[in-house]
């Protein structure tokens, strides 16, 4: 060894550091091939480990679910009723976690999901005996309920006509919701006033429903005393174009909607009015001549001191009884027309109230946190200009002959059905069947 560093030693500069070299990468070299070597052995293979948890990871999975099982209604809504309780019980201890389990779950259509998630999320809680005693005796308190038969509680929700007016509407969520916008007004009101107005209509006149709404599911527009699928009165929608214009008065919307429902130059405006709202293809004036009514009225009890934009209650009872009988006051009371459904009687204004709580169809008119906003960017004449070409080319009576007696001596060929339907062909719906 001694020999080699003198060797070493006694040798010039430049070959010493070639010797250096080569060195390093004959060690380098070693490293990777002995690298290599091992990789292939399978030494540095992370073989893994068993979780702790295993078996309540596999318990979550072979939790049985209900994505095929053949279940009546009946057995839905009972399994529901228990994981709600579930649900219950966790959310005084976890809330975060149960209000996220509950939203999956809605979106997954499978009650037993709840349990398969309230089990993966046991796996991390350390043992509670008063989260296992609350969910214990909330299932048993469920379990002595008797379930009932009425699947909905609000009455008038729990026949027929209820399926087929939600279709029909939900056809016109984009129209409705485009005149809450333009209107200044939360489109979930617009709806609890269609709902009144619609409701009346067909319990007014079941043939109308086994026609109509039962096999074809559309809306009823009306074209006689009152215009449109939301029973504008003419008078009404004077109203509400002159309170649009008029600066000084209690209902003014301001400056941004004054043009909103303006007329194009040359035409009559009785008639053009009458064709936006009896109109069986386009329903857009009908909401937005109701979007207006709603704001105009909350802006008036406002001025007054009164704030009724969180009373849909009082907004529907006023929009059904008209400007005149707006009268601000500190204790408005809810009413309106009374609508006879089955066996019991019913206002407008508390059809519109009950729709509104309900939670239906919450996915196409949600609940907005402000009922009214004003823009206070005006209508460009671009948007006056497609608002006006909204109105559909479809057959209505002619204005002023809707009243036409039919029975008379002069037999009329009945006019053609706006939607194509041959009423002759239609068989009235099985009600016991719903």
């Amino acid at each position: 060894m001694k020999d080699l560093w003198l060797d070493f030693k006694s040798r010039p500069l430049w070959r010493k550091a070639l010797n250096i070299v080569s060195a390093l990468f004959a060690v380098a070299g070693a490293a990777i091939i002995g690298a290599w070597g091992l990789y292939m052995l399978g030494v540095t293979n992370n073989r893994g480990s068993v979780d702790q948890n295993y078996r309540s990871l596999m318990s979550v999975s072979e939790i049985e679910d209900l994505q095929h099982a053949q279940l009546s209604q009946e057995h839905y809504d009972e399994a529901w009723a228990l994981q709600y309780g579930r649900l219950a019980s966790l959310a005084r201890f976890y809330p975060e976690n149960a209000r996220l389990i509950l939203k999956a779950a809605q979106h997954s259509g499978d009650p037993l999901v709840v349990d398969r998630m309230v089990a993966a999320a046991r796996i991390y809680m350390e043992e509670n005996p008063d989260l296992d005693a609350l969910g214990d005796r909330i299932e048993h308190l469920l379990s002595q309920a008797p379930q009932q038969q009425r699947r909905n509680v609000i009455p008038w929700m729990d026949g027929p006509e209820w399926p087929a007016l939600k279709d029909a509407i939900l056809r016109d969520s984009t129209l409705i919701n485009e005149a809450g916008r333009l209107t200044g007004v939360e489109p979930r009101l617009i709806v609890g006033c269609l709902i009144g107005e619609q409701i009346r209509l067909f319990n007014s006149n079941r043939e109308m429903f086994k026609r109509y709404l039962g096999p074809v599911k559309v809306l009823s527009v009306q074209s006689k005393f009152s215009y449109g699928v939301n029973g504008i009165k003419e008078r009404t929608a004077q109203e509400v174009e002159r309170h649009l214009q008029d600066h000084t008065s209690d209902f003014y919307m301001g400056r941004a909607y004054e043009h909103l429902l303006d007329y194009p130059e040359g035409v009559d405006q009785t008639t053009e009015r009458y064709h936006r709202l009896v109109d069986y293809g386009n329903h857009l004036y009908s909401y937005l001549y109701t979007g207006c009514i709603l704001h105009q009225t909350m802006l008036q009890w406002r001025r007054a001191g009164y704030d009724i934009s969180d009373r849909p209650d009082i907004l529907f009872t006023l929009f059904n009884v008209g400007f005149k009988q707006s009268v601000p006051k500190a204790n408005p009371v809810a009413g309106g027309s009374h609508i006879k459904i089955g066996e019991r009687t019913f206002t407008f204004g508390a059809i519109g109230f009950d729709f509104y709580y309900s939670g239906e169809l919450s996915e196409a008119f949600p609940f907005l946190r402000q009922k009214f906003f004003n823009s206070e960017q005006p209508l460009t004449s671009d948007d006056i200009e497609r608002i006006q070409q909204g109105i559909s080319n479809c057959r209505r009576p002619a204005y002023h002959h809707e009243y036409a007696n039919r029975d008379s001596s002069a037999q009329q060929a009945p006019a053609p059905d706006p939607f194509g339907v041959d009423h002759s062909r239609v068989r009235p719906m099985d009600h016991t069947a719903q």
